[in-house]
């Protein structure tokens, strides 16, 4: 292919890139104003059927850029699974919808499908555009914030949208609390979900927790990647920082594996959760549908939100532990860390490919060196060290209290095991919080401040800070210079680091506190303590006093819960971080304590 021709179809690639960005943008605000607004039934049908034709027109872009695509790099050798994705989904759907096979039991000719093709193109094109903020300086630290500010805005805009709301009134700071709890995955409300909103803003709210969970720039970073097939080096530099991933070449499929994981466990949990819900429970197959997926994302994602009255503590299914130890699941390993997860998986494959070869074939095993990272070992000791104390605490303590409604052996230690689990991020409960004795309360205060496991969707000060800090206590007492663990020696910089998050987490959480019983005074100090810690380390538990807190509390609250997600320390670390290298250092010396 000669020079000038690729030079034309480059630019024809860009020129279609730009032009189904536009056309995608206005084809979802419209699809969002039909949905969110739209009440004449006439209007809406009219507006579908303008977006059926627009539907087809999409559909040809796609198919020219894959052949484009295709006479571009044919040389390269380079397969581009996206374009081929979207143009066989854009194919299938215009070819069924016209000939009907309504024989398949699946109606393609519904506005749903030509919906999902729109939303689907919209987030090819934006992801494709994040990849080209290389081309100007941007702290990574800071996008990251940023990214989640944008988020939360636009989901209050659409939460404010007439139909979200089953009685189409809603003020904008409580649109602002929920996206704002939604997205900084925490749980708190100041609605009945179930009562206040409907299946579209139900749907908002799945979207902006899947997004929060994952982070919007991890989830347009892999889907610009996929569909571009390219990363550059100042993208790679930059999501380096993001996610947290120290060798450059991996970042590719350290954000492949975080997606990819985060859909099996999900689509996994949903499958659990369906085929446990009892029979007659909801009207269709559907709805139970919608349930068990609302439901695993919500887990997985530690957002604590749900689509029924009372949540789990719902009569229906209080009492269903199997789901709430699927639930269970789902909170752990969502809380747990997408590193230590991949590594933890890497182990125990590693393990189980050398017993069954061993006890095949007789072969030796194979070690690794430090298989299992520090890191993922301190986590685990800590997480099962946190569960299996919390269930047995809270069995003690709340047997003769919010245990009683639970009859069985069984069903009391799966409370108990699930009352250790949800505080430290996940917000669901399966007892009521009424019942629940101040000793308990004070427990669930301590695990929602330790919270999950760095890299994960959970909040808290980490379970990696509460270890080094309370170990090295012990260290220092012994007369030891550093904190050994492991065969290892923690540095000095990770114990600061460690310190120094637990102060500023006492000093933000003192001033939440602070502001709230100013704006609202009126309330138990015990509840407006509770409500300030949940918040901050967005774990989404409350005694009840949330629908209640004045427009001023509320927004002490948004910020609350955007400090936690975002992390204090990250916030100073995006604001007043300094770049300058300075080659000299002071003198030390030593300070009384």
């Amino acid at each position: 292919m000669g020079t000038s021709l690729a030079k034309k179809i480059t630019q024809l690639l860009k020129l279609g890139d730009r032009g189904l960005l536009y056309f995608s943008i206005a084809c979802t605000v419209t699809i969002l104003f039909n949905l969110g607004y739209n009440k004449n039934i006439e209007t809406v049908l009219f507006v579908d059927h303008i977006l059926r034709y627009l539907f087809y027109l999409f559909g040809a872009l796609h198919l020219a850029r894959l052949i484009l695509i295709t006479l571009l790099y044919k040389k390269r050798r380079l397969i581009h699974y996206g374009e081929i994705i979207i143009s066989i989904y854009f194919f299938f759907v215009i070819i069924l919808s016209i000939f009907g096979f309504k024989n398949l039991g699946i109606n393609f000719f519904q506005s749903e499908w030509l919906y999902l093709g729109f939303f689907a193109t919209l987030l090819i094109e934006v992801s494709k555009v994040s990849l080209f903020f290389d081309d100007f300086y941007f702290n990574p630290t800071l996008l990251f914030v940023i990214s989640f500010l944008l988020l939360i805005l636009v989901g209050t805009l659409l939460l404010i949208l007439p139909n979200s709301t089953t009685d189409n009134q809603i003020s904008f700071v409580d649109a602002l609390f929920t996206s704002t709890s939604a997205v900084c995955v925490t749980g708190l409300t100041v609605f009945d979900v179930s009562a206040k909103f409907t299946q579209f803003g139900q749907t908002i709210i799945l979207i902006l927790f899947q997004l929060g969970g994952l982070g919007i720039m991890t989830f347009t970073g892999f889907f610009g990647f996929f569909f571009t097939g390219g990363f550059s080096y100042k993208n790679r530099l930059m999501y380096t920082e993001l996610i947290n991933e120290n060798k450059i070449g991996s970042v590719i499929n350290t954000l492949s594996r975080i997606v990819y994981i985060t859909l099996l466990f999900e689509i996994i949990g949903a499958a659990f959760i369906f085929f446990n819900i009892p029979d007659n429970t909801f009207i269709s197959t559907g709805e139970a549908v919608y349930f068990s997926i609302f439901h695993a994302v919500s887990a997985f994602c530690n957002a604590g939100f749900s689509t029924i009255h009372d949540g789990l503590y719902n009569p229906l299914f209080k009492t269903n532990y199997n789901i709430h130890l699927v639930i269970s699941v789902l909170i752990i390993f969502g809380g747990l860390g997408f590193n230590i997860l991949m590594n933890t998986y890497s182990y125990l494959k590693r393990w189980t490919v050398n017993i069954y070869r061993k006890l095949r074939y007789d072969e030796r095993f194979i070690y690794q060196a430090q298989e299992l990272q520090f890191s993922s070992k301190i986590i685990l000791y800590t997480t099962f060290i946190l569960l299996t104390s919390g269930t047995i605490l809270f069995f003690i303590l709340e047997y003769n209290n919010s245990l009683q409604e639970h009859d069985s052996l069984w069903g009391k230690m799966v409370s108990s095991f699930f009352l250790s689990v949800t505080p430290r991020s996940a917000g669901f409960t399966t007892v009521s919080m009424e019942n629940i004795t101040f000793p308990s309360i004070m427990l669930l205060f301590f695990f929602m401040w330790i919270g999950a496991s760095p890299g994960s969707n959970g909040g808290g000060i980490k379970t990696t800070t509460f270890a080094i800090s309370f170990l090295n206590i012990f260290s220092i007492a012994r007369g030891k210079e550093n904190l050994e663990l492991f065969k290892r020696r923690v540095t000095k910089e990770t114990s600061i680091r460690a310190l120094a998050v637990i102060i500023l987490s006492v000093l933000v959480y003192g001033i939440i506190l602070f502001l709230l019983s100013l704006t609202d005074g009126n309330h138990d100090y015990k509840a407006l303590a509770f409500e300030s810690m949940s918040a901050f380390a967005i774990s989404g538990l409350s005694l009840g006093i949330t629908p209640t807190l004045s427009e001023g509390g509320k927004i002490i609250l948004v910020f609350a819960m955007f400090i936690g997600r975002i992390g204090a320390l990250t916030l100073l670390i995006a604001f007043i971080k300094d770049t300058k290298i300075k080659a000299y250092k002071y003198p030390s010396d030593t300070v009384q304590l």
